[in-house]
């Protein structure tokens, strides 16, 4: 079955009236760059490369796992920290997949409604108004809406784009970026949108500096089985680091399920009582029988979880190879789902041109929509060169963007 980008979410305009304003604290984020990106695309027919969504849907013995858990098992309320069967099969995968030691189902993992619902529980039930945190730039953007409904402030350590395509930071900028005021550091690997996978020298860079000044490390991983060149590390294997990490997972990622949101935060017990804390007053839990497959699923032979990798990172290869062709720069991302490419050596055929700018023309000229990423940085003006192009599509939709792409460069 095929999932087009067909429902594009249209957020009302904040109220003008002083009777009724926005809360301050999410009035100046608005609506998302991704449905403004997915309604043009829409109205221009456009071939989306945009949102980090897979067109088609996950395996149907997962879905069959659903509807039989649905029939077969209460549809009533579930342990508020997810279904015991779901925990344990998250811990064994946390395990086995570098994690260290196996966390304690019933002390360590929370079930939350996708890795969305993680982060903000992560946020509430950990940080404080004032606590200043750690985001490595250029960032998911949720990451400073949740910090902002919390009243903690980011403080940007930036990715920088290297000549040869990659991106990297400066430990020395993670260091004078520490305050007395630091509670927390942001870490996103594999990393959205940049494709970056951080190595064992980087993320020792991270701990260091966390260990050094008693701080928190929210490792947001979920990404963690879309790793195409070489391994994924979990900070929290890391000496020291076990105590203080929350992991953050999505079983939307490593399914193609996106739409059931469930993720998990895995975090010893002093820090999952703050998650835990927060999450039995936004969800308190996610839809039974959904639970119920996703414990199935996670039992699934490795084979799945290499068959996946390869799918995605031939995707990946035909989407590079392609806009190589026609001029834009990058690196081969090493995860994720997205290519963080270097607009100008094409868009300056035309003029000096914005990400927004040159967004804005493909679609309407070669019916191609991407991402502009200024909208993932605060600090810097990097994202204004580059373009996210996203590889989790169909071959055949991959194949089409790049038709009408060198169609439109002719």
């Amino acid at each position: 079955m095929k999932l087009g980008l067909r429902y594009p979410v249209r957020m009302p305009s904040p109220s003008t009236s002083p009777r009724f304003p926005v809360a301050d604290r999410v009035s100046g984020f608005g609506t998302t760059i991704f449905a403004d990106i997915t309604a043009r695309a829409i109205a221009a027919d456009a071939v989306n490369l945009g949102q980090g969504m897979p067109d088609t849907d996950g395996p149907d013995w997962v879905k069959e796992a659903a509807a039989r858990a649905m029939r077969e098992k209460p549809n009533q309320y579930v342990p508020m920290p997810g279904v015991p069967a779901l925990r344990e099969a998250i811990a064994d995968r946390f395990q086995t997949t570098g994690g260290g030691r196996r966390p304690d189902p019933a002390t360590e993992i929370t079930v939350t409604s996708g890795c969305t619902e993680a982060l903000a529980a992560c946020m509430l039930g950990l940080l404080n108004p004032g606590d200043e945190v750690i985001v490595f730039e250029p960032f998911y953007d949720a990451y400073p809406a949740d910090l902002a409904m919390v009243g903690a402030v980011p403080v940007f350590v930036p990715l920088r784009f290297q000549p040869d395509g990659t991106f990297a930071f400066d430990p020395t900028d993670l260091a004078k970026a520490v305050s007395p005021r630091t509670r927390a550091v942001l870490l996103n690997t594999p990393h959205n949108p940049t494709g970056k996978v951080f190595d064992a020298a980087q993320l020792e860079a991270i701990a260091s500096v966390a260990r050094a000044n008693d701080l928190i490390v929210f490792a947001d991983e979920v990404y963690d089985s879309h790793v195409y060149d070489g391994g994924h590390l979990r900070i929290a294997s890391l000496p020291g680091m076990g105590e203080r990490t929350v992991t953050l997972g999505s079983f939307g990622k490593m399914f193609s399920m996106t739409g059931w949101k469930i993720g998990w935060a895995i975090a010893p017990p002093s820090l999952t009582a703050g998650v835990r804390a927060s999450h039995q007053f936004l969800t308190f839990c996610v839809a039974a029988p959904l639970q119920h497959a996703a414990a199935e699923a996670l039992r699934a032979e490795e084979s799945y979880y290499t068959d996946l990798t390869a799918r995605f990172r031939s995707q990946r290869d035909r989407l590079a190879a392609g806009l190589r062709d026609l001029g834009f720069r990058f690196a081969d991302p090493a995860g994720g789902y997205f290519i963080l490419a270097d607009h100008t050596p094409v868009s300056a055929r035309i003029g000096t041109l914005t990400d927004v700018e040159f967004c804005h023309l493909l679609i309407e000229q070669a019916g191609v929509a991407t991402i502009p990423p200024s909208s993932f940085y605060r600090q810097s003006n990097e994202g204004k060169t580059l373009l996210r192009f996203a590889f989790c599509v169909s071959e055949s939709r991959i194949d089409e963007a790049l038709t009408r792409l060198t169609a439109w460069a002719r």
